[in-house]
C-alpha cells in the first residue's frame, strides 16, 4: 500500500512553558523554551508514527525561528514549504504547565502571514489540515479557506482541530462564518469540550456539546473531554463512547495534538473508525506520560 502524506498548514511558534506546574500564569517565575505551534507538533507526533507530513508555515528570521527550525530538522520534518520573514517575528505563546487545560498568553506575529498556497504543494498529498488558531487572522485566514476549497475540490480530505479561543480571535469575530465554511469541507473534525465552552461562551456539560455537533455534517465529529474519554460520530452513525486510557499525566502541553496524529495516522492507513479512536487515545496517553516528545 502506497503511504499517504498529509500536508499541515499553520502556527508554528514557541511555547515558553513554565518549569513548574501552576494554576495560572500569574504563579510562573521561570519559563523553558520549546518549539510548538498545533499544526507543527501535529507533524512531529504524525513522524514518529510514520505518517510523512509537510508543514506550511511562517517563522521570523530570528534566534526563536532557529530554534524551531532546527528542532523539525532534527526530527526530519520536511521543511521545504517553511517560509522565513525578515519583516515579523517568530509567534510565541507563554503557557503554563498543568494536568488540565493550560493557561497561555499569545504573543502573534509571523505565523499570521501565511501567503497564497500554490496547488502543488497539496498535489502530492492525500490530506490537508488545519487549526482555529492558524485561521484566526489575515492574511492566513483567507489564503488557507482558498487552499481548502481547492484542495477539497480536487478530491483530498481535509481535517480540522477546530481549538477556538477568544484570545486568540478577539471578541469582534467571523468565527461562526469560518467554521461554517470549513463544515462545508466535509473534513475530518476534532474539538474539545474546552473549545466548545469558548466557541459557544457557554458553560456545557459533555450532553449539551454533543447537542451542539450533533448537526453538523463532518466526515467524523470528535468531542474530546479530557479524562471522561472522547465521543465521536459520523452522519451516518450516532455518537459513540470510549474511555481514556489511565496514564500517569507529566505534561498535558500537546496532547490534543497527538491525539488527532494518531486518528489520521490510523485513518489514513484505512482502520476502523474505532480503531482509528483508539489509536488515538493510545498516542495521547504516550504523550501525556512523556513517551512522545
Amino acid at each position: 500500500m502506497k503511504t499517504k502524506k498529509v500536508l499541515a498548514i499553520g502556527e508554528a511558534l514557541i511555547d515558553a512553558v513554565s518549569t513548574e506546574f501552576v494554576e495560572d500564569l500569574s504563579s510562573a517565575r521561570q519559563l523553558d523554551l520549546k518549539p510548538g505551534g498545533s499544526p507543527a507538533n501535529f507533524c512531529r507526533f504524525l513522524h514518529q508514527l510514520g505518517t510523512p507530513a509537510l508543514l506550511h508555515a511562517v517563522l521570523g528570521a530570528d534566534g526563536l525561528g532557529k530554534i524551531i527550525l532546527n528542532d523539525l530538522r532534527e526530527k526530519q520534518i520536511d521543511c521545504s514549504l517553511l517560509k522565513i520573514s525578515n519583516e515579523h517575528a517568530t509567534s510565541m505563546v507563554v503557557v503554563g504547565k498543568t494536568k488540565g487545560t493550560p493557561d497561555f498568553i499569545p504573543y502573534r506575529d509571523a505565523d499570521m502571514q501565511i501567503g497564497a498556497i500554490d496547488p502543488f504543494m497539496y498535489k502530492e498529498t492525500d490530506l490537508v489540515h488545519t487549526t482555529a488558531f492558524a485561521l484566526s487572522r489575515e492574511p492566513a485566514q483567507t489564503n488557507i479557506l482558498t487552499a481548502l476549497h481547492l484542495a477539497n475540490r480536487s478530491g483530498k480530505q481535509i481535517s480540522v482541530d477546530w481549538n477556538y479561543s477568544p484570545k486568540i480571535w478577539g471578541p469582534e469575530n467571523f468565527a461562526s462564518t469560518v467554521f461554517s465554511t470549513l463544515l462545508s469541507f466535509q473534513p475530518l473534525l476534532k474539538c474539545s469540550l474546552d473549545d466548545i465552552e469558548r466557541f459557544t461562551n457557554k458553560i456545557q456539560s459533555i450532553e449539551s456539546a454533543k447537542d451542539f455537533l450533533h448537526p453538523f455534517t463532518a466526515r467524523v465529529t470528535c468531542l474530546t473531554c479530557g479524562s471522561e474519554g472522547v465521543w465521536f460520530k459520523t452522519p451516518e452513525q450516532d455518537w459513540q463512547h470510549r474511555a481514556a486510557v489511565p496514564v500517569e499525566v507529566k505534561d498535558s502541553t500537546g496532547a490534543g495534538d497527538s491525539f488527532w496524529a494518531g486518528f489520521v495516522h490510523a485513518w489514513l492507513t484505512e482502520n476502523s473508525l474505532e480503531d482509528c479512536i483508539q489509536l488515538a487515545l493510545d498516542t495521547a496517553a504516550r504523550r501525556l506520560n512523556g513517551e512522545l516528545d
